[in-house]
């Protein structure tokens, strides 16, 4: 199966429903998170769709909500099954309800490994190379429930500059701008003095490095990364696992791994487009993995 199977699923007749593993399913739903535009997340995993559809005999659509909490309250409340999530949006919804989703699977790096950073960045013509430059200037940041786009920057840079997160205080104005590609655009265009946004932080900045949100602005031409500047980098994070409905049959949630644990060996420009850049696949990982970032957003909860 190579990447233009979901052309022709399009004319393929869907099978009556299958897995009835207790209770039978007559659609499947994929959340995606937001950070880029609603038509780029639907065709970045339009061969996702495709695939899962043919193999659960159902139909399945892609939602994308306008924001994190869309997906999050999304898996709450049933109305959807599957999503890719960042540690912090997981951290929310287990603390929510713990029996909600169930943690299957995560993106690994090219190096097998599965952490990523936050990224601070700004222009490369504003004269700004650190943290200490951003003084009195305006920093952007994502979506509340973004791990690399508030909660660990939350965390990790009031310790390097020595003061808080509010407006006013070190940063003339901390300001959500609603997701990753937002930053980088806001950044790009000078509305905001730096931001920040995620990226594995292996290979070249030139490139977006190999994986994250940089490497799909740079692939779709949004933004030339010669125009920008690394000014900061978190700690390693976990990436985010990808999530099941914990009530889906248990067939239709062994189905799903299986796919998706084969998924780069069977089309690797697939597994690019839903990993938002280079990996070696996808492998099985537990809660365990963010019990430490489930503590950070608990805390962050209690300030």
């Amino acid at each position: 199966m190579k990447k233009f199977i979901a052309a022709a699923l399009a004319t393929t007749a869907l099978a009556a429903p299958a897995f009835a593993d207790g209770h039978a399913i007559t659609e499947f739903r994929i959340g995606i998170l937001g950070g880029e535009n609603a038509q780029d997340r639907m065709t970045s995993n339009e061969c996702v769709r495709a695939y899962i559809e043919e193999r659960l005999g159902v139909e399945t659509k892609i939602f994308t909500p306008a924001d994190y909490d869309g997906v999050i309250q999304g898996l709450l409340g049933g109305t959807i099954d599957m999503a890719w999530l960042g540690a912090s949006a997981y951290a929310k919804t287990y603390l929510t309800d713990p029996e909600a989703v169930d943690v299957v699977m995560v993106k690994t790096n090219l190096d097998g490994s599965y952490g990523y950073h936050s990224i601070g960045f700004a222009r490369a013509d504003s004269g700004i190379t650190s943290l200490e430059d951003m003084a009195g200037k305006v920093f952007a940041f994502g979506d509340p429930n973004s791990t690399s786009g508030f909660l660990i920057p939350s965390v990790e840079i009031p310790k390097a500059v020595g003061a808080t997160m509010e407006s006013g205080d070190y940063f003339e104005e901390v300001r959500f701008v609603g997701g990753h590609e937002q930053t980088i655009v806001a950044v790009n265009n000078g509305d905001v003095d730096a931001g920040v946004t995620w990226a594995d932080g292996q290979g070249d900045w030139a490139d977006g490095y190999n994986s994250g949100a940089l490497r799909k602005a740079s692939d779709s031409g949004l933004v030339d990364m010669n125009d920008l500047v690394e000014i900061w980098k978190s700690a390693t994070i976990p990436e985010g696992p990808i999530v099941l409905r914990r009530a889906l049959p248990e067939d239709v949630k062994t189905e799903i791994v299986d796919f998706l644990a084969t998924l780069h060996a069977d089309d690797a420009q697939c597994a690019y487009n839903m990993a938002a850049g280079e990996t070696a696949g996808f492998l099985p990982i537990t809660h365990e993995a963010y019990e430490t970032i489930i503590s950070v957003r608990l805390a962050q909860q209690g300030n």
